[in-house]
């Protein structure tokens, strides 16, 4: 041997140096196409999530447009932008969502363009018929403001699910043409790579009848999974070590046979000398190890308080009911009451006569701002009616 490498033998090391590089790029590709995708159980979580929060925005929709909103069980995929412009209309509008508390990332919203002009007719009093014309600053307005309530009411939900309360800044609309994936990158950062689509049927009445989409990071909607299963929560505190049990009084541990515990805490033998079903008496429960402390006598006396002093405030002064004189109360004058039906009082007509639960010459009542307070008689002063006061109610 001369220490020199045959040929064959270098090739062999050149291939061996090929395949490891090989392996490593593709457990390298495997690796990122891992963390570029949900699990099923995160998919489903995800999907759970997105069903109950809007659930919860499509009742608050339904009060804001005074129609019936549905929206479907929720489909979630991995999607590029490409896929994304392909399955949709364009233009459309998005709405991007903050989290200012309680997670960390942001969501849009996709709608089309001609179901945020119905919406917004909508909200503004029409009948959802009056989508002519271009897209406005006023329908971005009105969808915003919708999409600020629904969303609020989707992170009070959300809220509920993970135990922490979850926040929200203003949505902001804009008009996206979906041609080109730059101005989509402007609106969020993550739709120029994999992100989560969540998609939902959407009915309102009998005008919508749509797809909404709701688009994800994946790393954001990974990590509202581990705070759905709870992953995020801190780990439980140990709990402390039981204390050691009070060892018994000398007195009672120096006593033979006296008790069901002894000084090692064992049971003695129930049957050393005596019959089945016997127990004698130095054993029976009243003659435990542990002496019962001595009941302490309480000295018990009715409560004395002192006596209130009198507060000398100005506003106590019987003289300062002057500062109520001028303070004008309504006086009304009850002659008598009756109660009738619905169908008797449609029946009324001029010329009914209705009987009141009051006889004739009877006092009537006076009320001050609703209080029966007197008692009085009807008089006659001029061309108007009086009341003469006969009893002043205490």
């Amino acid at each position: 041997m001369d220490g020199l490498l045959s040929q064959e033998e270098i090739n062999a090391l050149f291939n061996s140096v090929d395949d490891d590089t090989t392996e490593n790029t593709s457990t390298a590709a495997s690796a990122a196409s891992e963390g570029d995708t949900l699990s099923n159980e995160e998919k489903d979580a995800i999907g759970e999530i997105s069903n109950i929060s809007m659930g919860s925005s499509a009742t608050t929709l339904a009060a804001l447009v005074n129609q019936k909103v549905d929206i479907s069980t929720p489909s979630v995929s991995i999607v590029n932008w490409q896929q994304l412009v392909s399955s949709y209309d364009k233009p459309c509008i998005f709405i991007q969502i903050l989290y200012k508390e309680g997670l960390d990332g942001n969501n849009i919203l996709i709608l089309k363009e001609n179901d945020v002009k119905v919406i917004a007719d909508l909200m503004m009093g029409g009948d959802g018929t009056n989508t002519a014309g271009d897209l406005s600053d006023l329908h971005l307005s009105a969808i915003s403001e919708a999409m600020n309530q629904m969303m609020g009411s989707a992170s009070t939900s959300i809220s509920s699910m993970i135990e922490a309360k979850v926040d929200i800044t203003p949505p902001n609309a804009s008009v996206i043409d979906m041609t080109n994936v730059d101005d989509a990158g402007k609106i969020a950062s993550f739709l120029t790579s994999d992100f989560v689509k969540v998609s939902f049927k959407m009915t309102v009445g009998d005008l919508v009848d749509s797809e909404l989409m709701q688009l994800y990071p994946i790393e954001f909607a990974r990590s509202l999974y581990r705070k759905f299963v709870g992953g995020d929560e801190p780990e439980a505190a140990p709990e402390p070590a039981p204390q050691a049990a009070p060892q018994p009084t000398p007195q009672a541990a120096s006593a033979p046979n006296q008790g069901m515990m002894g000084q090692q805490g064992m049971m003695p033998n129930m049957n050393m000398g005596y019959g089945m079903g016997m127990m004698p008496q130095q054993m029976q429960m009243p003659q435990m190890g542990f002496a019962m402390p001595p009941q302490q006598e309480v000295n018990v006396s009715p409560a004395q308080f002192q006596p209130f002093m009198q507060v000398q405030s100005p506003l106590l002064q019987t003289e300062n009911i002057d500062l109520l004189l001028d303070v004008p109360l309504e006086v009304s004058v009850e002659l008598g009451r009756t109660s009738r039906t619905i169908k008797e009082i449609l029946d009324f007509a001029p010329g009914t006569v209705v009987e009141l639960n009051r006889l004739a010459g009877e006092p009537i009542d006076v009320l001050v701002n609703g209080k029966y307070v007197a008692k009085g008689e009807v008089v006659v002063i001029g061309e108007s009616f009086g009341i003469r006061i006969t009893e002043v109610i205490k």
